[in-house]
């Protein structure tokens, strides 16, 4: 089963107009309330939680069910999990947009766009299986190395991979995948034929 958070990399990769544009309105909305440092939280847990609960993804993702009925489970969960006016209201907007597939990603953009505008480097980390702590704080450790001082590692899992990272910062792309590596030796087994 993939992660919930994989298909980030093909939004992160393609730009993300629309994703990009929902955070950019959000970050906005909440600056003008000032409210900014309570809608980041909150915007975080919104992420956890989709990333637990696999029934809320699966309401996230299912075409079969009509506008009215999201948006009312939708605010129904954001409530009962105490979630404020305008993280609700922002998810309102989505559903009534037919946009709640997109909700994971979009939070993803939201805390790329705060951490971006916070001075902090985001560090997009695909693994084969979850990082424990050690490898979290190796990894944080080379980036202060490579110089990305203040950086925010966004982990996803990508079973694909096989093993080893993929670590993308702005343009940047460290790939040291065994996926790739297979890849690369095949490439050259070819050539070497």
């Amino acid at each position: 089963m993939e992660h919930p958070v994989a298909s980030e990399a093909t939004t992160i990769a393609s730009g993300g107009g629309l994703v990009d544009r929902y955070a950019a309105a959000l970050y906005a909305h909440a600056d003008d309330l000032n409210a900014l440092d309570a809608v980041v939280s909150e915007m975080d847990a919104l992420g956890r939680l989709i990333d637990s609960s696999a029934d809320l993804r699966r309401m996230l993702e299912s075409p079969l069910i009509d506008v009215a009925s999201a948006t009312k489970a939708a605010m129904a969960i954001l409530e009962s999990h105490g979630f404020g006016k305008a993280v609700r209201d922002f998810v309102g907007v989505i559903a009534g947009n037919r946009r709640l597939k997109a909700l994971r990603e979009i939070v993803v953009a939201f805390a790329s766009l705060v951490a971006e505008r916070r001075g902090i480097t985001t560090a997009h980390v695909a693994s084969a299986q979850p990082l424990n702590d050690v490898q979290r704080q190796s990894l944080r450790a080379r980036l202060i190395e490579a110089g990305y001082g203040n950086v925010n590692i966004l982990e996803h899992v990508q079973p694909d991979l096989l093993g080893g990272l993929v670590v993308r910062i702005g343009a940047r792309l460290y790939d040291t995948s065994l996926k790739s590596r297979l890849q690369r030796l095949q490439y050259a087994m070819k050539g070497a034929a």
